[in-house]
């Protein structure tokens, strides 16, 4: 055989032998040069299983192997990479050789978006407006995803009783509506779960993660999510993501073929949490109540995650870096904080900060007491063994034990709209209260239009209320247009947006076949939403309430440049509006202007009457 042929077999082993086939699923997959966090720990999924028997090699500038981890599951290996800050973008060939066979699978290592960072990750704050949309019930931009062959559920139907089914909404139909996002005053987009949800049913609601690095093809994959947050930031406008840590699906790859049986808490026979929130802080907990809290599984669908296991931790932290990069997400909700263990998620957190200075967190806290709330935040409480680095919560307390009393009780010394008083009068325990989240109403609480009766001057006044409160307000999608459900099931408060399908009668982007009420409510949302954006005294200013008397409640928001005077009537009676009784922060200030749009203006010297139910928002001058 000639040199040339001898020369050309050689190539052709060579390819043969390296291949770049699917020998091999990384995770993460993929990651950026230039990044704080640099050295990574790959989780590595072989295809058969005396994969990890195999010898791991990097031949690629300034990317190193300082470790390989091995589990009981021979299908997997861990590689700890550091990665130089001298490493260039390219295509990393990360090589598994075996009986002198070698297999490639190729780690793209990215360049970052422009200003590494810091034109994302921006953070949500007291000047900011939030909208919670559910991808799957606000708008259907595109029925070709609308079912996807092979994923395990196929439901699909907008049936009266079809809540449980998907009903096609996706990011391109958010997408299309930005501008009615915007004409609300909306800065900040929250949604639920965008990641693969490939369970056998109940995939609409999107908490039942099957695969970390994809998002869900029904929704329009990845190109779509990060079209959406490049449309949002060309806006000015920001994405929040909606983090899980504390559970997956049973059908998630990492829970079906597991490395080893402590990535997820086990026990006997199923064990479901206790959904008690006191015993992560009770001073006399017994540790049996507290590992049934933290470590009992959320539903039976719906595994347990161990998070004290060091290379679960790994894995959910370097997942949220990467979401954040990869999509430019500016902050973080967390499922189920209280759940989780609270080590991790300050770890979690921390690293997040560290790579993302400006990036904020807020987690869902729905426990009982302003005290309990505090303790899984930021907080002022120095004698507890625990300290959480957590900015901000989901407020159930102003919410659960404020503005729903508010709206539904008679006014007594603890009861009605001095719940709400007292509530807010508890805010010394956090660090800084502007940074909790208040809310009417979301995806797993009645709607505040049910709860209060469908009374519209009581929605009306709600709405007053979570626009001009100290912190951040977060709006459910359809509480604009007086869309109703109580939770008995779920599914009754997540039906579809009106206008979301092109078959849809009522459309509430357009306006057409809304009522008059409906059509009302959303204008005082339009107005206060976008008063708000240019109010100094709403968006940062300080908070000064009185001690309510007879239903009335009266609170302040002001600055050095404003002064808005917030009077609320919780009660069933007319009554007058005395403003000398507001001296402390009325004094000086001839005029009182409405705000939302009624026309509505008196002098400081006037005692106008204030109906029943109904609220003020009024500017000082």
């Amino acid at each position: 055989m000639s040199k040339k042929n001898w020369a050309m077999l050689i190539v052709l082993v060579l390819i043969f032998f390296k291949s770049h086939a699917q020998y091999a699923t990384v995770y993460p997959t993929n990651w950026w040069v230039g990044m704080k966090h640099n050295k990574i720990q790959l989780l590595i999924h072989g295809e058969y299983d005396g994969f990890s028997s195999e010898k791991v090699r990097i031949n690629y500038p300034g990317v190193t192997i300082t470790n390989v981890h091995k589990f009981k599951n021979g299908k997997y290996i861990a590689v700890d990479v550091s990665i130089s800050p001298s490493a260039k973008a390219g295509n990393v060939d990360i090589e598994f050789i075996s009986d002198g066979k070698a297999h490639a699978v190729q780690w793209p290592l990215k360049a970052r978006r422009p200003g590494n960072g810091t034109a994302f990750a921006q953070g949500v704050n007291s000047a900011d407006f939030i909208y919670l949309a559910m991808p799957d019930r606000f708008s259907n931009g595109d029925p070709s995803n609308d079912r996807i062959p092979g994923m395990r559920d196929q439901s699909l139907s907008r049936d009266k009783d079809s809540f449980f089914c998907r009903h096609g909404g996706d990011l391109q139909g958010i997408m299309n509506h930005l501008d009615y996002l915007q004409s609300l005053g909306v800065t900040t987009l929250w949604m639920m779960p965008v990641l693969e949800n490939d369970r056998t049913e109940r995939t609409e609601h999107g908490y039942g993660f099957t695969n970390h690095y994809v998002i869900d093809p029904r929704l329009g994959g990845a190109d779509a999510y990060k079209k959406l947050g490049d449309a949002l930031h060309a806006r000015g406008m920001k994405l929040i993501q909606d983090a899980v840590y504390n559970h997956v699906d049973i059908d998630h790859v990492l829970y079906r073929d597991m490395p080893d049986s402590t990535w997820f808490h086990q026990w006997p026979s199923y064990t479901g949490t206790s959904y008690k929130d006191q015993p992560s802080y009770d001073p006399y907990a017994a540790p049996s109540d507290k590992k049934i809290v933290k470590d009992g599984w959320f539903t039976p669908l719906m595994p347990d995650v161990n998070q004290q296991n060091p290379y679960m931790a790994n894995f959910l932290i370097q997942h949220a870096i990467w979401c954040v990069e990869e999509f430019a997400v500016d902050g973080w909700r967390i499922d189920t904080y209280l759940y989780n263990d609270g080590e991790f998620m300050n770890r979690c957190n921390k690293a997040l900060m560290e790579e993302y200075p400006r990036i904020t967190m807020f987690g869902e806290t729905w426990v009982h007491g302003t005290a309990a709330q505090a303790y899984f935040a930021e907080n002022n409480v120095n004698n507890i063994p625990f300290h959480s680095n957590l900015q901000g919560v989901t407020d159930f307390q102003t919410n659960l034990y404020g503005i729903i009393p508010a709206m539904t009780q008679d006014f007594g010394w603890t009861e009605g709209v001095n719940k709400l008083y007292t509530t807010l009068s508890n805010d010394f325990l956090y660090k800084d209260p502007t940074r909790n989240v208040n809310f009417l109403d979301n995806h797993d609480v009645s709607r505040f239009f049910s709860i209060v009766g469908g009374n519209v001057n009581k929605q009306k006044t709600g709405i007053e209320w979570l626009l001009t409160c100290r912190g951040i307000p977060q709006m459910y999608y359809g509480t604009e247009v007086l869309m109703k459900g109580f939770t008995n099931p779920d599914g009754l408060v997540r039906m579809d947006f009106p206008g979301g399908w092109d078959d849809d009668v009522k459309n509430a982007f357009t306006g057409a076949g809304l009522t008059d009420d409906e059509k009302a409510v959303q204008r005082l949302v339009k107005t206060l939403g976008n008063f708000r954006k240019n109010s100094s005294a709403l968006k940062t200013g300080k908070m000064m309430q009185y001690v309510p008397q007879d239903g009335l409640y009266v609170y302040f928001r002001y600055d050095a440049k404003q002064t808005i005077m917030c009077v609320m009537n919780a009660s069933g009676n007319v009554k007058t509006i005395d403003f000398g009784k507001y001296a402390d922060r009325t004094k000086g200030f001839g005029k009182a202007v409405s705000v939302t749009g009624d026309n509505v203006s008196f002098s400081t010297a006037d005692k106008p009457q204030l109906a029943s139910y109904n609220m003020w928002v009024l500017e000082l001058k």
